[in-house]
């Protein structure tokens, strides 16, 4: 990913990002930074980038010269208009969602200003995004620009050390972080919490929890209210626990943003893919959901794909919204709390043993190999996201290899496939297996989507000992 950042003090901006882990990061090359000084492009000969106002007042205005051609000439070096962020406090409050989702660009663009603002004009022509850090006024955008460059750079691959670090900080899920403790076990007279010395994990994930939900409601009462929102939802959801498992894995795994809630009619949108999730017990309650997400829609982007979870509001929805079924699927779910058996299956240490693979996750050099053979999701771009991500994992057999799985942006164990050659020696079975433990280690319950009519990979959930929901669920998109 390549910053450019717009700018009057580019020394500022450079000292402040070349160190720690986002210097790192670059140093690297997982991503780059670059502070284009405004004042290079002036017509000015003594480089002056500033006038009066029309109509008077206080302060003086960028003039839409510099700003134009400096823009210009990244824009220019790079082939293509970027996304182009302007530093303001008219603009929208940045949030972790929209680092998210600016972490997704090849490119952007910040613009820093100073003085009593900038000439309107060159704003209308360059401008995508107009953003805040907060409601406060600042002597310039460089402080601002920072913060959003750091916030971003986290969401690249590779730049955090710990890939699940990226997800279970604060304000992911509604919760802020819980208290965290390091030697000495006592200082000042105060004491490591003994649940933290105990080694026993549950007790510790539990302890984790529970100071999470306090904390947040005694320094963040909006984020706990929305917290709550989600619980009451939740209950709902585990009485058809089996159905509904995708939604009840938002909402554990703080993916999930609340669209609409009431009785037993849910909306949610997964925060990480965008895809809506809707179930209803009858049909009015389904239609005034599927309001909600339209409404939803309006303000947040189109509508690429939602998931339905009764048969009923198929007609509806594919009425309400202009979109057509893609597949229809039983949700198989893995109810243990003990991690599968791999004796015989798979080893993680390299070493060499007959009829044994060896599975480690994937690079791009196999995206072309992974692309020709799996079909479900015809999306390259798609299948990159997830490697690079790290969640595409490959099956070995003398450093060949044999096949491949992964995990969906909203949580699925999916994308499974055996090479033609290697089928028929329990690859699937090796990939399916690494997969539920793996989701077991990061406290997640296991699941997955089985296509009606796929008895392959019926026979296969059946033998690792997942449970199947008694109704499918129906994945719908836009028409062509």
């Amino acid at each position: 990913m390549r910053f450019h950042i717009m700018t009057l003090f580019p020394e500022m901006v450079m000292q402040g990002l070349n160190t720690s882990i986002i210097g790192r990061a670059a140093e690297k090359e997982l991503l780059s930074i670059e502070a284009v000084n405004i004042r290079d492009y002036t017509l000015d000969k003594h480089k002056k980038v500033d006038d009066y106002p029309y109509g008077g007042g206080a302060g003086m205005l960028m003039q839409a010269q510099p700003v134009y051609d400096t823009w210009k000439s990244i824009v220019d070096r790079v082939g293509y208009r970027p996304r182009t962020i302007y530093l303001t406090p008219q603009g929208t409050t940045f949030t972790q969602p929209m680092a998210k989702e600016f972490a997704k660009e090849k490119d952007l663009i910040f613009l820093c200003g100073h003085y009593e603002g900038i000439d309107e004009r060159v704003l209308e022509e360059i401008v995508t995004d107009y953003v805040s850090i907060g409601d406060y006024v600042l002597t310039g955008g460089e402080l601002p620009a920072m913060v959003m460059v750091d916030a971003i750079s986290r969401m690249v691959p590779g730049v955090l050390n710990n890939e699940i670090s990226g997800v279970t900080e604060s304000f992911e899920g509604d919760l802020l972080e819980y208290p965290q403790y390091s030697r000495p076990e006592e200082w000042h007279g105060k004491c490591v919490p003994e649940v933290l010395l105990s080694g026993n994990q549950k007790k510790i994930d539990g302890w984790r929890r529970e100071e999470a939900v306090r904390r947040t409601k005694e320094r963040r009462l909006d984020m706990y209210l929305r917290y709550m929102e989600l619980q009451e939802c939740l209950e709902h959801l585990k009485k058809q626990k089996l159905l509904h498992m995708d939604m009840i894995e938002l909402i554990n795994r703080g993916q999930a943003r609340l669209v609409y809630a009431k009785g037993t009619s849910i909306c949610l949108q997964d925060k990480a893919s965008g895809i809506y999730f809707h179930t209803a017990q009858t049909s009015e309650e389904g239609r005034s959901a599927l309001q909600a997400l339209c409404e939803d829609a309006k303000v947040n982007g189109e509508v690429e794909s939602f998931v339905l979870h009764q048969d009923f509001m198929r007609e509806i929805a594919a009425k309400m919204l202009d979109a057509k079924e893609l597949m229809s699927c039983y949700q198989a779910v893995y109810t243990k709390k003990e991690k599968l058996p791999i004796t015989g299956l798979y080893r993680l240490d390299g070493k060499k043993q007959d009829g044994v693979v060896k599975i480690c996750p994937l690079n791009l050099e196999y995206l072309d190999i992974v692309t020709a053979n799996y079909h479900t999701v015809d999306d390259t771009d798609y299948m990159k996201e997830r490697i690079e991500k790290g969640w595409m994992f490959g099956a070995f057999i003398e450093n060949e290899l044999a096949g491949f799985a992964g995990m969906h942006t909203e949580g699925s164990i999916g994308m499974l496939e055996v090479l033609p050659q290697y089928r028929g020696r329990h690859i699937g079975k090796a990939l399916e297996t690494y997969m539920i433990n793996l989701s077991l280690e990061h406290g997640m319950i296991p699941y997955g989507q089985v296509a009606d009519g796929n008895e392959v990979s019926t026979r296969l959930q059946e033998t690792l000992g997942l449970c199947f929901s008694k109704t499918m669920i129906y994945w719908m998109g836009k028409k062509l």
